[in-house]
């Protein structure tokens, strides 16, 4: 046990990112709160983790949980959803022109990359 825990701090430590870091590929700097909107519920792990990535990547983002909206806000919301994702499934990513439904950091990666 001792000689595995040898080489996975070895391995941390060489240099290369570990496996679930973001990439960092992107230009954060030209992401500004405008840009990336995260249509989410409030108890949803995949809107989480979305968050979390994105809190890890360093870039803005505005965040509207739509379950805890009540009332014509929320359907305002749901439609606005809709126009991106006619699904309605969360979380629903808009990075520019770009959406990721659901958490595949792969896919947030490559919106971040791309402009």
């Amino acid at each position: 046990m001792f000689k595995s825990l040898k080489k996975i701090l070895k391995k941390k430590n060489d240099g290369m990112p570990e496996p679930d870091a973001p990439a960092k590929s992107f230009d954060m700097e030209a992401f500004h709160m405008n840009d990336i909107k995260v249509y989410a519920l409030s108890t949803c792990i995949h809107c989480r983790n979305a968050k979390k990535y994105l809190d890890e990547c360093g870039v803005k983002y505005e965040c509207v949980h739509v379950d805890e909206l009540t009332g014509d806000e929320r359907k305002q919301i749901v439609q606005e959803v809709k126009e991106h994702n006619p699904a309605v499934s969360f979380p629903t990513i808009v990075i520019r022109d770009k959406v990721v439904v659901g958490f595949h950091k792969d896919k947030i990666d490559d919106a971040l990359k791309e402009d």
